[in-house]
């Protein structure tokens, strides 16, 4: 019951603080031709595959083609520029006009929100990149619902769990799906890396990661479109919160093998201790959101090639040909990606409880 509850305020703070992250971030953009106009040829292909793998300002389900009307629903923007400014995203009409909030107008240019004048001039530096002033953005975009989504079905599997338990050692209804899972969490992921006097201690925070990363994976591939763990500040977020966590609570052990490595020459050992340093600050951190993020967006990447497909091989197969290919691979590649899905989760908790094993661990000293 105490790992539950201790779980609950994990994933409240996980939530807000990622929610906070990726819109302070930014999102993504429409990825939609303007005019309404088919995409059909490879760079218009990849340009929407790439729109598609960012975040964006609200959700967009079908766009006609003939007459370029996007079928969805907006999302709030919250932007602090010289005071809170607030309103919906359909004002940008994705993309297309400028916005208007207290006197100020702003631009969805490439994602991002910039300041503008009413015509929504955007200015270049000789790079031609954007000169206009860029306020903080904290926009409930399509990944903050995703997130909080996945927060949600968190809160109220746990919920549910911890109230199963309260009747009975053994949970009954849909408890019983969550159990085995938290039993594997526990028993193959924390005990063998942390050690079975300090695992419980980190186990709340395992299963919030294991859980929120699955989770979230496998709303990216639903035809919402969110792409969670896709995101970089996602993932830079779920790693500092592991580093975090193995810096705080580090052994005395660990800090001295760390900055005076005994067993080795003394000229050798500051050396080793930037060396370790720098690998428990930066390198683990580092090599756990590439990770993540590299393999989610890789998934997303193949699958929309996949599918685009039966417009690219259309000459070469016909229509029918090419979009029975295109079905076929596209399954195949989504049951794989159902796999992934649960690894990703796997391996990023499990190196996790592997760091933090490695920090709390105490030495024999003969």
């Amino acid at each position: 019951m105490k790992v539950f509850h201790k779980t609950l305020k994990y994933s409240v703070v996980l939530l807000l603080t990622l929610s906070s992250s990726i819109a302070f971030a930014g999102g993504g953009g429409d990825n939609h031709d303007k005019k309404g106009n088919p995409i059909d040829t490879k760079e218009e292909i990849n340009a929407y595959i790439k729109h598609h793998l960012q975040d964006s300002h609200d959700f967009t389900f079908y766009t006609n083609g003939e007459t370029g009307t996007h079928y969805g629903f907006p999302l709030p923007v919250i932007l602090w520029d010289e005071g809170l400014k607030m309103f919906m995203s359909s004002k940008f009409h994705h993309g297309e006009t400028v916005a208007e909030a207290d006197g100020n107008y702003y631009k969805l240019y490439h994602g991002k929100i910039y300041r503008t004048d009413a015509e929504g001039t955007i200015n270049y530096d000789e790079h031609h990149h954007p000169t206009n002033v860029k306020p903080l953005d904290f926009s409930i975009t399509k990944s903050v619902v995703g997130m909080l989504l996945a927060g949600l079905l968190m809160i109220l599997g746990f919920s549910a769990l911890a109230r199963g338990y309260k009747k009975g050692p053994i949970p009954t209804g849909f408890s019983r799906v969550l159990e085995p899972l938290v039993i594997y969490v526990r028993d193959e992921i924390a005990r063998p890396n942390i050690g079975e006097k300090k695992y419980r201690k980190f186990m709340s925070f395992l299963l919030t990661v294991f859980f929120f990363i699955w989770i979230a994976n496998l709303l990216g591939l639903t035809p919402l479109g969110f792409n969670i763990t896709g995101q970089i500040a996602v993932t830079v977020c779920l790693a500092l919160f592991t580093a975090v966590i193995y810096l705080t609570n580090g052994s005395k052990d660990f800090w001295a093998h760390t900055l005076w490595m005994p067993g080795v020459p003394v000229i050798l050992r500051p050396i080793l201790a930037i060396i370790e340093l720098v690998g428990f600050v930066l390198i683990k951190p580092f090599s756990l959101l590439v990770r993540l993020f590299a393999n989610i967006t890789a998934g997303h990447f193949v699958v929309m090639s996949l599918i685009a497909l039966m417009i690219t091989m259309k000459d070469a197969f016909g229509a029918v040909g090419s979009t029975g290919m295109s079905l076929v691979l596209s399954l195949f590649i989504t049951l794989i990606e159902l796999l992934v899905a649960f690894l990703q989760a796997f391996i990023f908790t499990m190196l996790s409880s592997l760091f933090i094993g490695m920090a709390v661990e105490e030495h024999d000293h003969h």
